[in-house]
């Protein structure tokens, strides 16, 4: 897997391209996969993928998704939204000038707060972490973890938002704790970290909030 980033818009929110060699994949095929197009994401996307195959979002807020639905109708792929933020892309009441987007698939967490897809051979989980807002969520793929607004490189989403909630940001990072293995942390603002050196400043969090 070979992942591109680039900071997009005002809050220069990291939207990323995955991009997986014919080898990779169930039929020797190139495909890529977008995460979180923000704002003016749409032409930097195009000179960059080959063969997408799908748009993923971490979560709803304006500045990781104002370019979905341009790209999911200029390439006629789907669109995978957390069921808590459909209300978020389709209408939103900080960004009204926001393009609404309308998912395809709503993606919906099962009893171990995940949800599976697999794109081409491609596994992709989504985990639920809710408490930055209600559909708030991490994509691992391989031997990575996009982290949308969940967690940042010693930092964590504000809860301070419309639709945010400090005590499901507890319960979520109670549960970020609980994840056993390590992965490269790509975050939708700022640097990458680790599962394992974020685990480490969870306490801090949890006497925070």
């Amino acid at each position: 897997m070979k992942i591109k980033q680039r900071p997009m818009g005002p809050y220069q929110t990291n939207c990323y391209i995955l991009s997986f060699e014919k080898e990779e994949t169930d039929n020797n095929q190139v495909i890529d996969i977008i995460i979180d197009p923000g704002v003016d994401a749409t032409l930097w996307v195009k000179e960059n993928v080959t063969n997408p195959v799908a748009i993923l979002n971490t979560h709803g807020h304006f500045d990781h998704v104002w370019s979905n639905q341009e790209l999911k109708e200029h390439f006629n792929i789907p669109l995978y939204t957390p069921k808590g933020d459909i209300m978020l892309v389709q209408n939103s009441n900080w960004m009204p000038d926001m393009p609404p987007s309308y998912p395809d698939i709503e993606v919906v967490s099962q009893d171990d707060n995940i949800a599976r897809f697999t794109f081409n051979g491609i596994e992709v989980i989504f985990r639920h972490f809710p408490g930055h807002c209600p559909g708030c969520s991490t994509i691992e793929v391989q031997n990575a973890m996009f982290s949308g607004d969940f967690i940042f490189k010693q930092s964590i989403g504000r809860t301070d938002f419309p639709f945010s909630d400090p005590k499901e940001m507890k319960e979520s990072l109670t549960k970020f704790l609980d994840i056993e293995y390590d992965k490269i942390v790509y975050p939708g603002h700022g640097e990458t970290t680790t599962i394992k050196h974020e685990q480490d400043n969870v306490p801090y969090w949890l006497n925070s909030l």
